[in-house]
């Protein structure tokens, strides 16, 4: 009895005074942690003291930490103290400047404006894209002639930063125009900068609405209501909500645009990571705009994080046909914290849950990479009609579509200088052209434009040559070079440029390249969007689909076909 005893009061004994494997393992990390950030401080302390050359610590400490983050996933980013506008404009949208995208061209070893944006000031004192940017308040911005991309990027920030400051400031900028051989003084004062989130709506056919949403920032929803009002007025009976390559953004402006359609109280979306505190359920909170008018969504690849939530959320509900390509897969919760010296820290902490269960987060990271979880793996769940959904990657839509291809030439194309020269010098030598949807080049204009490529030596890296090379290594290796050598000499002759084959072959999708970047440079986003609407084939689609309503909500009621 007394062993009894004795050994129940050493076990209590051990209890109360041996911490539980939990505490065990929380005092062993936090000791980790601690010794590992004393062994960085002294490393770099000793490295300062005694290595031979002058050490920069901003660069350094700066590489180690973008070294660390880059291990752990693309979104968890360091924003030093002269940085921070930067996640400022990303998460609101909003910055002082002029309004204008601008771009360092080697070539001129200068910036220029590459696009202005509609309504800002930029536009509004006749700013053209093309114009090469020479001096602010009287300064010459001088030249950058080197290779280096960090000084390139250098210069062009430097640049930037002279174009933005306070609100309501005034400067004068110089700049010399290709077009017309002759400098331009103009007077700016900085505002405010917005780009809107509806880049368009409009009706795509007759009672059927039309909405571009490019991004999720501050004010988005009402954006949305705003062009729904505008567009049931314009006789609109069903919507087409277009999302493809929309990369999301505020997490509550996806919460409003979803409340649009469906009613108060709904749960949204869920957050859910490592503190316990800080998990917390979105719910719809207002009246909607509208329940019932029949939507379908579009989506692709691009589509990611808020995007993806908007059109998850209203694939659970049954309230919106999804329509187009499996989204990107962004389940990944982000969150600003301050650091020390006005730093701050973009950090995942946690993942988002969809109504019926799902995560739309694609993959996990290892080493800073992505590692896609397969299809097998997927986990099967039910929209409230009991429609067979799955997680493991995005969104899949209802009905999928097949992606247009673009050939290689196109895409070379519109990367590509010679274009946007040859654009700039048109809208120069043109002060006018016909509406966006209406704009056309004729064949002559089209002819001077294949001639001015040529004349400008455009190229690009042709796969198929690049295959066949690799095909010559491998016969080389083998011992069949000289065999094959007839064979592939006369395959490669083949296949060498002939620009009036290639431009020829590929006439309709150059042709609607050149005249949708001459149309943006007259109308801006919204009219390079209004003049792609014609052409885009998954906008028809989804203007047949809406034309049979009944189809729709037979799809969404998840009724077994009879």
């Amino acid at each position: 009895m007394n062993k009894l005893l004795l050994s129940f009061a050493l076990g209590l004994f051990a209890v109360v005074l041996c911490p539980s494997h939990a505490e065990a393992q929380t005092t062993n990390h936090n000791f980790e942690v601690a010794k590992s950030l004393d062994i960085f401080n002294t490393l770099y302390r000793e490295l300062d003291l005694y290595y031979v050359d002058t050490l920069d610590a901003k660069k350094n400490v700066g590489n180690a930490i973008e070294y660390m983050l880059g291990m752990l996933d693309p979104y968890t980013e360091y924003y030093a103290d002269d940085n921070t506008e930067d996640l400022k404009q990303l998460t609101t949208g909003k910055y002082a400047g002029i309004g204008s995208i601008t771009t360092y061209r080697k070539d001129l070893s200068r910036c220029i404006i590459s696009q202005p944006f509609e309504g800002m000031p930029a536009a509004q004192a006749g700013l053209l894209p093309g114009d090469i940017i020479i001096a602010i308040d009287g300064k010459d911005v001088g030249t950058y002639n080197g290779t280096d991309n960090e000084e390139i990027s250098a210069y062009a920030n430097m640049v930037s930063s002279k174009l933005r400051g306070e609100p309501g400031t005034t400067f004068e900028l110089k700049v010399y125009r290709p077009g017309t051989k002759r400098n331009y003084l103009f007077k700016i004062t900085r505002r405010n900068v917005v780009r809107p989130s509806v880049g368009l709506a409009t009706l795509a056919a007759d009672s059927i609405g039309y909405i571009f949403l490019s991004q999720f920032i501050e004010g988005t929803s009402n954006e949305v209501r705003h062009a729904m009002m505008d567009l049931k007025q314009q006789g609109a009976r069903s919507l087409i909500l277009d999302l493809r390559n929309n990369p999301g953004g505020v997490l509550e402006e996806a919460v409003k645009t979803v409340n649009l359609f469906l009613p108060r109280g709904r749960e949204v979306v869920s957050i859910r990571g490592k503190v316990r505190e800080q998990n917390f359920t979105y719910k719809t909170t207002l009246d909607p705009q509208d329940t019932d008018i029949p939507l379908v969504v579009l989506t692709d690849e691009g589509s990611a994080s808020a995007a993806e939530i908007t059109a998850g959320v209203l694939q659970d509900y049954d309230r919106a046909l999804i329509v187009g390509r499996r989204t990107y897969g962004k389940g990944l919760v982000q969150q600003s914290r301050p650091l020390s010296y006005k730093a701050m820290l973009k950090l995942t902490t946690g993942k988002y849950y969809i109504p019926s269960g799902r995560c739309v987060q694609a993959y996990t990271f290892k080493n800073g990479e992505p590692v896609h979880l397969a299809d097998s793996l997927s986990k099967e769940f039910r929209t409230a009609n009991g429609r067979v959904v799955r997680d493991g990657g995005g969104i899949t839509p209802d009905m999928m579509l097949q992606g247009d291809s673009v050939p290689n030439l196109v895409v070379a194309l519109g990367a590509s200088e010679q274009l946007f020269d040859y654009c700039v010098a048109y809208r120069n030598e043109h002060s006018t052209i016909a509406a966006p949807a209406d704009f056309r080049l004729t064949d002559e204009e089209y002819k001077d434009f294949c001639d001015y490529l040529k004349n400008n030596k455009f190229t690009y890296d042709r796969q198929s040559l690049r295959v066949l090379n690799i095909l010559r290594q491998v016969a080389e290796s083998e011992g069949y070079a000289d065999v094959a050598k007839a064979e592939l000499d006369s395959l490669e002759g083949k296949l060498r440029h002939n620009e009036d084959y290639e431009f020829k072959k590929w006439e309709k999708e150059v042709r609607q390249l050149v005249e949708g970047t001459i149309v943006q440079n007259y109308y801006y986003e919204k009219g390079l969007l209004k003049y792609e609407l014609q052409w885009d084939s998954d906008v028809k689609r989804a203007v047949e689909l809406l034309k049979d309503e009944k189809s729709i909500r037979k799809i969404l009621s998840g009724e077994p076909d009879a």
